[in-house]
This record gives structure tokens, C-alpha cells and sequence, in this order.
């Protein structure tokens, strides 16, 4: 057993590792001591709680946290940087998923041994089933979308909300029942699990395409309140403070990139947005595009002065973040500056542009948050976008109509010259025509991004 005194301070440091980790995740340069010093802090607490509650044998522990250490090892080792939206989507799943173990395990204590729980052990119990429930099957979702198991579109039914709010409905009637009679009754607390994996279900399954970091960063707070509101039935103030920072960080990171799409948490939630063909005045119908040869793209990069990459999911599709780094050094070696554009709903997950080329050994002082970067735009020679769609549509800033309006864009229009990496003409998320497309100043380089880039290296070391 740990002197009470002596676990107070290991837990306080503890503390202060999270928050002090927390903070230094703000900036790529800091971010992996950040990550590390908070893996420490995770280590100390695992430590000072199975020592101190004298739960199982040191062997078991010691046992546990080498095959946890081991398999998060192989993770983070064996999964592609372009796979990391699902691995973190899972990993919230385990997260919620560990709280419902341990709400249940609680509950269960207290009914087969008799005992009556206080009020507050009670009803933050229900609440870990309930939130740590909704959490895995939601991430267990999100991650079958992110893997391409399931459609990545909104799925919708008839009266699906009105679902939606009477099986919370039944959940919270389930939960008050169990808080106010505890007797020897289990059929309810399975009903609420049962329910709660269902809600989480069809909270996720009317959310697609470029909504997912949203929901990735929102299943993330979900994991930290669920850990919280553990904390309070285990009495531990260390996974209470830990869960709260987690939980309150999702949170405000949904909320920044819902701010970014001009759009409402509860708009991104419930309003299905994608399912189908976007409402909006523009078509293509009479419009026309410019394309360009690989050649000619090669010409225009080799001899810019300035050019601004915009990364999109089309980048990480097709696994092209080392193609752009090596033409982007080509271009720095014949004089040229490179900077790239990172909008804030870019990708998948929050940050995922930028997980991707710091994966290509990127410098993170060439990486720009949308803020930074849009005023510079109008003096680049070339703005190259790589698989971006809607983050860069001018239509955001001129069409009323457009389902995108208001949303703040980068600029990549207003670059002397703009070359857009794509596939083919398929509409973006919002289901509408890119106004981009049909500049006067735009030319369309179609073909898989990595592939191309390959080709304009060759082509530009010809130069």
C-alpha cells in the first residue's frame, strides 16, 4: 500500500503531466514531447492505482501493461498514416468501452453483494454506461465508414430523430428506475446498455464524407466524459481530472471546426449534410475546363517563385505525401518558396493533413493554418491543389444559394496561376459544382495525385 500523502502527490504530478502535455499537442513542434510527457503521466497513474487499491497480483499487472504497451507498440508501428482517422476512431471506441466496463462492473458489485450506492456513485454509474455504451458503438461506426466496411454517406430513415429522442427517452427512464430502486433487478441494466449501443448506432449513421472529424473529435470528448464520470464511481480524482480534460478539449475542437464550416455542432449531428444532391444555383452545364499538360504543370512549378500547396483527401487517398514533399524540394532547389495550406476540416480527423506530412518529413514551419496563409494567396505564382474540394470552392463567398455559403475557404483562386490536382469532375461533399474548376485562371491536371506528382518530378528534374 501507497502512503495516502505519497499518492496525493504521485497523482498531482500525474495531473500536472496531462495538462502540461495537453497544452504543448497546440503546436506540431511540441506535439510528440507533449504526447510523450502525457504517456508518462497515463503510466504513473496506471501504477499508483493498482498499487495503492491492491486490486490483483503485481505479476497481473506487470503482465497487463506489457501486452498493452506491446500491442500499442505494433499499432502505432503496423498502421499506415493514411489508416490513422480509423485507428484513433477505434481507439475512442476502446477508450468508451473501458468505461462501460468498469460502470458495469461497479454496478454489478453493488447488486450481488446488497450494498446501496450513494446518490452521486448511482446516477454518474448510469452515466458511464450510458456515454462509454454510445461511445464504442459509435466509434465501431465511424471507423467502419473511415474503413470503407460500410457506405461513408449519411444513412437516413423516416422519423429517424423522433428514434433517436425516444430511445434516449427510454434509456433515461431505465437509468432513473435503476437509481431509485436498487434492488436485486438486472433485466433494466442491460436494457440500458443494450439501448445505449443502439443510440450511439444512430447518432453516427446519418454523418459522412467531410462531417468525420467533427464526429472523430466529438467521439473523443465522449471517451474523456465517460472516463470521467468512472471516475466519480471509483472515487478517483485522477481519471476524473483526466476525463474532464479530454472531454473538454473534443469539445472545443468540434466546435472550432464547425466554426470553420460555418455550420452548427447540432447542423453537423443531425442534418444528414451530403446525403444527396446539394441544393445551389451553379451547374456545369455550358461551363468548360482547362487542363493542363504534366509537362506544362512542370514548366509553371519549376520557375515559381512562390507556390502554395492546399492538401486534401485526395492527398491521403492516394498516398501522395511523400510525391508532394520531393516536388516541393525540387521546387526550393531551383529557388522557389513552398508553403502549404491546412484548413481546419481538411481530411478526416482533426489534423489529419498535418499527420500526413509530418509522416513525409514536411518542416512544420512550411505548414499554415487557413488564417495564416489566405492573405497570401493573391502573390503565389501557383496554388496547387492536391484533392481538395469544397474547402476551396469560391462559391462559399458569392452564391447565396450554395449549401457551402459562408463557410471560410482558403483562397486558392486568387493565386496567379492554380492547378488542381483531381480524379475526375465528380462534385465534392457538399454535392455541388466547384466554381474553382471554371476560373479562367485554373487548369486541371486529371489523374491518380500520386502518380501525377511522380511525373512532374520526373518532368521537373528535366528542366
Amino acid at each position: 500500500m501507497i502512503p495516502p500523502a505519497l499518492e496525493a502527490l504521485l497523482y498531482l504530478v500525474a495531473a500536472v503531466l496531462f495538462v502540461i502535455g495537453l497544452k504543448r499537442l497546440s503546436s506540431p513542434v511540441t506535439a510528440r514531447p507533449g504526447n510523450l510527457l502525457s504517456g508518462v503521466g497515463m503510466l504513473l497513474a496506471i501504477v499508483v492505482t493498482l498499487f495503492e487499491r491492491g486490486i490483483i497480483s503485481f505479476e497481473t499487472i506487470a503482465a497487463g501493461m506489457l501486452v498493452g504497451s506491446a500491442l500499442g507498440w505494433w499499432m502505432a508501428r503496423s498502421v499506415k498514416m493514411t489508416s490513422m482517422p480509423q485507428m484513433v476512431a477505434l481507439l475512442n471506441g476502446f477508450g468508451g468501452g473501458s468505461s462501460l466496463l468498469v460502470g458495469g462492473a461497479e454496478f454489478l458489485k453493488a447488486e450481488f453483494t446488497g450494498s446501496t450506492p450513494a446518490l452521486d456513485v448511482a446516477v454518474t454509474t448510469q452515466l458511464s454506461l450510458l456515454v462509454g455504451a454510445v461511445t464504442l458503438s459509435g466509434s465501431l461506426i465511424a471507423w467502419a465508414k473511415l474503413e470503407e466496411v460500410m457506405t461513408g454517406k449519411p444513412i437516413t430513415f423516416p422519423m429517424q430523430k423522433a428514434v433517436n429522442a425516444l430511445t434516449f427517452v427510454v434509456i433515461a427512464g431505465l437509468a432513473t428506475y435503476q437509481v431509485a430502486t436498487p434492488a436485486q433487478v438486472l433485466w433494466p441494466f442491460y436494457a440500458v446498455i443494450a439501448l445505449s449501443l443502439l443510440l450511439g448506432v444512430l447518432l453516427v449513421i446519418p454523418i459522412g464524407g467531410a462531417d468525420m472529424p467533427v464526429v472523430i473529435s466529438l467521439l473523443n470528448s465522449y471517451s474523456g466524459i465517460a472516463a470521467a464520470m468512472t471516475g466519480f464511481v471509483i472515487h478517483n480524482n485522477l481519471l476524473i481530472i483526466a476525463g474532464a480534460l479530454v472531454g473538454s478539449s473534443g469539445i472545443i475542437l468540434s466546435q472550432i471546426m464547425c466554426k470553420a464550416m460555418n455550420r452548427s455542432l447540432a447542423n453537423v449531428l443531425f442534418g444528414a449534410f451530403g446525403g444527396g444532391t446539394a441544393g445551389g444555383t451553379r451547374s456545369a452545364e455550358g461551363l468548360t475546363v482547362r487542363q493542363v499538360s504534366v509537362e506544362d504543370a512542370a514548366v509553371q512549378l519549376g520557375y515559381a517563385q512562390f507556390v502554395i500547396v492546399v492538401p486534401g483527401y485526395g492527398l491521403a487517398v492516394a498516398q501522395a505525401q511523400h510525391a508532394v514533399r520531393e516536388l516541393a524540394d525540387l521546387i526550393e532547389k531551383r529557388g522557389g518558396e513552398v508553403k502549404y495550406a491546412i484548413h481546419p476540416v481538411a481530411g478526416r480527423m482533426p489534423g489529419h493533413m498535418n499527420v500526413l506530412l509530418a509522416e513525409a518529413n514536411v518542416d512544420y514551419a512550411k505548414l499554415s493554418e487557413m488564417e495564416q496563409i489566405n492573405d497570401e494567396f493573391h502573390r503565389a505564382d501557383v496554388a496547387l491543389v492536391i484533392g481538395a474540394n469544397d474547402v476551396v470552392n469560391p462559391a462559399a463567398r458569392t452564391d447565396t444559394s450554395s449549401p457551402i455559403y459562408g463557410m471560410p475557404i482558403l483562397n486558392a483562386d486568387l493565386a496567379k496561376s492554380t492547378i488542381v490536382l483531381k480524379r475526375g469532375m465528380s462534385a465534392g461533399f457538399a454535392g455541388i459544382e466547384n466554381d474553382l474548376f471554371y476560373n479562367a485562371n485554373t487548369a486541371m491536371l486529371f489523374g491518380d495525385a500520386k502518380q501525377t506528382l511522380t511525373r512532374l518530378v520526373t518532368e521537373m528534374k528535366t528542366l
